[in-house]
């Protein structure tokens, strides 16, 4: 099996709902997002994917979180804003996009991360 790994980064705010404590309220998060791409098969050239293209669509659905208040944009209007859910959003963005994405991993500082993958 193959895999690849591209990360892009945005800084948005956000806040929980129903949570108790300090993430109850407006904060943000420089994030850093990590996608994977798994095949057991390379393309005619030895490739699984170009990393230019991965980066290219992993950017495009970050542009639109980028300095945003998560909370105002419609998927979390409906569900909380966690680590989890954002990973969540950013696959079910990405998966008609990428055939081969196998997980999305949504770092929100340097030691703490959530990853979604069907």
């Amino acid at each position: 099996m193959y895999s690849l790994k591209v990360e892009g980064v945005f800084s948005s705010a956000h806040n929980l709902r129903g949570y108790k404590g300090k993430c109850e309220d407006l904060h943000g998060h420089n994030w850093r997002v990590e996608i994977c791409v798994a095949s057991k098969e390379l393309d005619n050239i030895g490739m699984l994917l170009d990393f230019k293209y991965l980066k290219k669509r992993l950017n495009a659905v970050l542009e639109k979180m980028d300095h945003k208040y998560l909370n105002k944009l419609i998927f979390f209007k409906r569900v909380n804003p966690t680590s989890e859910n954002i990973a969540k959003y950013i696959y079910n963005e990405l998966k008609t996009r990428i055939t081969l994405l196998k997980s999305v991993t949504v770092w929100e500082n340097s030691t703490s991360s959530a990853t979604y993958e069907e």
